[in-house]
């Protein structure tokens, strides 16, 4: 069922359990017996052995081969990918202060060793000569495009520059490594410091008793038994902002949530974020792009700046349009209560929740009971069963690095083992913020029949001891959309591991996360789902109409607070010189610029834009989440045309040339093969009712 890649004789005869065969189950990493003092020897002993590996290949007296040198370089490193996925993972999900100390040891070592491979001119002068003799090598569709993304990845690092160039190149990527982890070190150290104390049932007007569970089991966590607390944690925060019918509260934590990584002293990002800009900035010039946002976007579905601007701005003015009708629809209610006051951006998700519940018959705290969480993972599993023949089997014989995580065993309809998913649900001090997918293992076949081990990490709120953990409706949206990411890492089904799962262009990696969404929502998943926590009723026929009728309330604002975050990113990164920078005022010309709406906030400031300054995954790309959905809103189309948005022949190309395909194609080739077409942006604006003339 499981074939384990190999280790030299160097580091398989080493104690270290991050360099022993694992044995576990599904040949899970040995999590129970690891410690802090594993880590750093296991990545020295990794690196020296990737480094041999490096030599051979590029000292070769041999002439260039597709086999003994793009397979080569395929198969090279493969303890050093099964350390890192191990001890990333972990820092993320469950660190401490040892782990942290060796992120930042660490990530300039690994820099380094990349760009010593991608600027070794031996072994790129035999990377190009194939590139170039490609059309005469005889190798396969598959085998052409990793050669040609190899080419692409040796030319985007600086392969080909002069010594000096090359050179510099190194020391910035190196430099920007480190910076990428202070800056999610000091955003973590900003979040954990915060906590919003609430002390009686003052404090506590308007909250629901789901997150007065919640708030009352972070108090007994963090040392405040018989109280209740606030993190800046989004499963907390936001429903509080929604909730609190204390004002000064509200404020209160809104503006340390506003203010993360931009407090001073330590944990401050301002310096940081300002050499990384000059340094992304260098290092665009020295490849002979204008900007880093040229350089960034060479490489993606959008290919330029422009192209990326023209999308954001087609969104922005009718977002904007909306945004203002709803702003003024909530100062009427606040002067209508006698409020006295202008809205303000601690204000809006308050009475915009009073402004559903009058519209709609609605409120959250009415829902949430209906979306277990156990049953909206449930309802996801469904939905893969459905649409690609998955079935999950709960595992409790594999040992994972938390008590909180579970695992399942996915195969597909003949019952061939397709992989293992691991489900981390809730939030917890040792934990990043936010909601990922990762991989502690890829999928490939190149090195045997590789199965991936597939994360998902959340930060909900934990329900009391012996009751169900409830959601949001957003909270249950994001567990779709990770499970989107789980999917297209689970189902990856080429041979090489440089083109497996989600390792495509990032403005294409959004494509199965975001149509995965759509499915929550459908009667046949909430009729069956949705119950209700207590009594097992499915939610009122009546209550999943108002919930269905009000998915787009709201959303000039949703739309706002993230095509800001997207426009203020791009800018940024399009500066010709961040020298002097001041962040800050950049940010507020930014949004000046575009006319950007008082009462609302940017979802992710430059002080904690982690998806943006952790490192380059989304720097210039922020706006790849709007892209995708270009693409998900026709997608989705796809499956209504045909009168069942479960048919087999849509979701089989689906599968196959987006969820199975990983990097085997161009992202547009992808979606051509599947849709027959390209989408416009209408299915989007219609989607997010933006349209003209849309009910506001």
């Amino acid at each position: 069922m499981e074939t384990m890649s190999s280790t030299d004789s160097s580091t398989a005869n080493d104690p270290n359990p991050l360099l022993q065969p694992w044995a576990a189950p599904f040949a899970v990493p040995p999590f129970r017996e690891l410690l802090p003092e594993h880590y750093r020897p296991a990545f020295d002993a990794a690196l020296a052995e990737h480094r041999r590996e490096i030599d051979a290949i590029a000292s070769d007296p041999a002439a260039p081969g597709f086999d003994n040198t793009i397979a080569a370089m395929e198969l090279a490193g493969q303890t050093l990918r099964r350390v890192s996925a191990v001890f990333f993972n972990l820092c993320g999900t469950d660190g401490n202060d040892a782990t942290e100390a060796i992120e930042r040891e660490i990530a300039p070592v690994l820099a380094r060793h990349r760009m010593a491979i991608l600027l070794n001119e031996a072994l790129f002068r035999r990377v190009d000569d194939l590139h170039q003799h490609r059309d005469a090598l005889g190798i396969s569709t598959e085998q052409r495009r990793v050669l040609e993304r190899h080419h692409i990845v040796f030319r985007r690092a600086g392969a080909g520059l002069n010594p000096v160039s090359k050179q510099r190149l190194a020391e910035i990527t190196e430099r920007l490594a480190s910076l990428g982890t202070a800056f999610s070190q000091a955003v973590l150290a900003d979040e954990k410091a915060f906590m919003l104390v609430l002390d009686g049932e003052a404090d506590l007007a308007g909250l629901p008793d789901f997150l007065r569970a919640a708030a009352r089991q972070a108090a007994d966590e963090r040392g405040h038994p018989g109280k209740h607390v606030i993190t800046l944690g989004r499963s907390s925060i936001e429903p509080f902002l929604q909730f609190s019918a204390r004002r000064d509260l509200r404020e209160k934590a809104f503006k340390a949530w506003l203010a993360r990584g931009e407090n001073g002293g330590a944990s401050d990002t301002t310096a940081i974020i300002g050499e990384m800009l000059r340094l992304r900035g260098e290092r665009a010039k020295l490849l002979g792009f204008p900007s880093f946002a040229h350089f960034r976007l060479d490489d993606s579905m959008a290919k330029t700046p422009e192209a990326v601007l023209d999308l954001l701005n087609t969104v922005w003015e009718p977002a904007r349009r909306v945004s203002l009708a709803e702003r003024d629809a909530l100062q009427v209610l606040i002067d209508a209560e006698g409020g006295g006051f202008a809205l303000a951006q601690w204000d809006w998700r308050y009475y915009a929740e009073k402004l559903r519940k009058a519209r709609y018959d609605l409120d959250a705290a009415e829902i949430k009971p209906y979306l277990q969480l156990d049953r909206i993972i449930d309802a996801a599993f469904e939905t893969a069963r459905r649409l690609f023949g998955l079935t999950f089997h709960p595992r409790e014989n594999v040992a994972l690095y938390h008590p909180d995580v579970r695992a399942w065993e996915v195969r597909d309809r003949d019952g061939r083992h397709i992989g293992l998913f691991l489900g981390d649900y809730f939030a917890r001090p040792s934990k990043r913020s936010g909601a990922w997918m990762s991989g502690f293992r890829s999928q490939e076949k190149l090195a045997g029949d590789i199965r991936p081990i597939i994360v998902n990490v959340m930060n909900f709120a934990k329900g009391p001891p012996g009751e169900a953990s409830l959601l949001s409706m957003d909270d249950a949206r994001t567990l779709f959309h990770e499970f989107g990411h789980a999917l297209h890492g689970l189902l990856s089904d080429v041979t090489y591991p440089s083109i497996a799962g989600t390792k495509v262009a990032t403005d294409f990696v959004e494509l199965p996360s975001q149509l995965y969404e759509h499915w929550l929502e459908r009667p046949e998943i909430l009729n069956r789902f949705a119950v209700h926590h207590r009594t097992g009723e499915p939610m009122p026929e009546a209550l999943m109409r108002r919930v269905i009728a009000s998915r787009n309330f709201n959303q000039g604002f949703a739309t706002i607070e993230y095509v800001a975050s997207a426009l203020v990113d791009l800018d940024l990164h399009l500066l010709p010189s961040a020298d002097n920078l001041d962040v800050k005022g950049f940010e507020q010309e930014s949004l000046a610029k575009i006319g950007m709406p008082a009462e609302i906030a940017m979802r992710h400031r430059p002080p904690h834009f982690t998806h943006v300054f952790s490192g380059d995954g989304y720097a210039a790309g922020y706006y790849s989440y709007l892209w995708s959905e270009v693409l998900d809103a026709d997608a989705f189309k796809a499956f209504e045309e045909t009168g069942d948005v479960f048919d087999a022949d849509t979701a089989r190309r689906l599968r196959d040339f987006v969820y199975s395909a990983g990097y085997l194609r161009d992202p547009t080739d992808a979606y051509v093969a599947f849709r027959g077409r390209m989408p416009t942006s209408d299915a989007l604006l219609k989607k997010r009712a933006l349209a003209e003339g849309s009910a506001i």
